[in-house]
């Protein structure tokens, strides 16, 4: 059970993680990342502006199970997502914090933009101690 609830304010801490080519026109995460339960994670996805623009979204992915709709419009939560869970953006790179990791935040996390080339997504695996 999630106990992050509450209508607390985010604290967003942006780590600004590149990789990839910018002139790709493609979102870019790191490959993983491990923090340790309660700590806060900030999740990076770089592209350009007319990548990131105001459209990006945010998904989970536990092995085996479908993607779970996480953030939409960059930093709008979806129906039944904890305050825990927030999105910000800063000139082209979008963010996603958890903060108060628990267990059960150990997945895949994606970002999404429809303008971005390619697939149009990225992904970055979040390990906890």
């Amino acid at each position: 059970m999630d106990n992050r609830g509450g209508k607390g304010e985010c604290t967003f801490i942006v780590v600004f993680v590149f990789s990839g080519s910018w002139a790709q026109s493609a979102l870019t995460q790191p490959p993983s990342v491990s923090r340790n339960l309660k700590e806060m994670e900030t999740i990076s996805c770089a592209g350009t502006s007319s990548d990131i623009g105001g459209y990006v979204s945010w998904y989970q992915q536990h092995p085996g199970l479908a993607p779970k709709f996480l953030i939409y419009y960059v930093n709008t939560r979806a129906s039944g997502i904890p305050d825990g869970f927030c999105g910000s953006k800063s000139g082209n790179t979008a963010s996603l914090t958890i903060s108060g990791l628990q267990a059960e935040d150990e997945a895949d996390y994606y970002c999404s933009s429809p303008r971005s080339a390619g697939d149009g997504s990225s992904y970055v695996s979040l390990y906890l101690k």
